[in-house]
């Protein structure tokens, strides 16, 4: 199947070609297009970004999603994927997404509590007792109804996908109890649960997206920072912070975005179709993220990276006793204790 952009001087020729490539020439910059060929069905074309690198769990979500997209759609619809930044930030990402500028992102949940504030209470720290917990409640109906959660403000949820469990690096000296960590003036997601939790570790939260990160530790604007191990290995963060603590403070899920209005104009079969191509794009995001858990204490290692392990997570749950007393009144005790207690 082709998609053909029809060159300018053939519009003498056929207008109606003509506006066929104009039209696609236009949609392109809105990060869909409707691309068509003389003697060949239609093709439509969307945008799909991450904010990290291609060789990255996300990196390899999208690519698995796009490929299943055509193939489930016998081609019909192309997915062009965008890696680092390239297209923004995963906040600017979102809302092109919401606006319809762009059609689809994959993004962590860090900036989505400015989009739907009820996913605030996923960022709870220790609130998961492991990733294989974190998993089946986004697969059940808790995840469900969270994801029902988009569709009044203008995006479809297509899948949950995995960011995987945040731990902490600093280039200043290695963090063996929460009091280590007071003065750190640490990088966080532009997230209001995570500012609030790390002020009661003796903090200095630094909010700021992604992708100025890794100048911001390089020029010492920050101390450090804290995302999943395979974040911090294709980020090559290992070039910049000498220590790793693995806390696994918080979960940190992503999720595929589409433009609703986009998604309600395809066809039953499509949508179905978009949805399981995001299922698939999950399911090769999370064993990329099983992947870099299994070697990434050893690989970060071997790069030079101090690495602490045994880590007494009850003390840093102790320190955040305000901000949990406060997650609690905001989200509801019983709410995040039906998180807690899923099996």
């Amino acid at each position: 199947m082709n998609s053909t952009l029809i060159p300018f001087a053939a519009f003498k020729r056929s207008a109606p070609t003509t506006f066929s490539a104009l039209l696609c020439k236009s949609l392109l910059s809105m990060g869909i297009a409707i691309c068509l060929s003389t003697g060949a069905q239609a093709q439509t074309v969307m945008k799909i970004n991450v904010s990290i690198a291609k060789d990255s769990h996300q990196g390899t979500g999208i690519d698995a999603f796009a490929k299943e997209v055509e193939k489930r759609t016998q081609g019909r619809y192309k997915i062009q994927t965008f890696y680092a930044g390239s297209l923004g930030g995963e906040r600017e990402s979102v809302e092109a997404v919401q606006l319809g500028t762009q059609a689809l992102t994959m993004t962590s949940t860090g900036p989505l509590p400015n989009f739907v504030p009820e996913l605030r209470m996923l960022d709870v720290p220790f609130l998961f007792r492991d990733k294989t917990h974190a998993r089946a409640v986004l697969a059940g109906p808790i995840g469900q109804e969270l994801l029902a959660k988009f569709e009044p403000k203008g995006f479809k949820a297509l899948a949950w996908a995995e960011n995987g469990v945040r731990h902490i690096t600093n280039s200043k000296r290695p963090i063996n109890t929460p009091e280590d960590l007071k003065g750190l003036k640490l990088r966080t997601m532009e997230n209001s649960v995570h500012i609030a939790a790390f002020k009661d570790l003796g903090v200095l939260p630094t909010p700021m997206p992604y992708v100025e990160l890794f100048t911001a530790l390089q020029q010492g604007t920050v101390d450090g920072e804290e995302n999943p191990l395979t974040v911090i290995m294709t980020s090559k963060f290992d070039q910049v912070q000498k220590y790793l603590t693995l806390t696994g403070h918080i979960y940190s899920p992503s999720v595929f975005l589409m433009n609703k209005e986009m998604f309600d104009k395809l066809s039953d079969v499509d949508k179905t179709a978009f949805v399981e191509a995001a299922k698939a794009g999950s399911a090769a995001n999370n064993a990329r993220v099983d992947t870099d858990d299994a070697k990434g204490v050893a690989e970060l290692r071997k790069r030079g990276m101090n690495v602490i392990e045994n880590v007494d997570k009850s003390k840093f749950v102790a320190l955040m006793s305000a901000s949990n007393a406060q997650f609690e009144k905001q989200f509801g005790k019983e709410n995040l204790d039906r998180i807690r207690n899923y099996k």
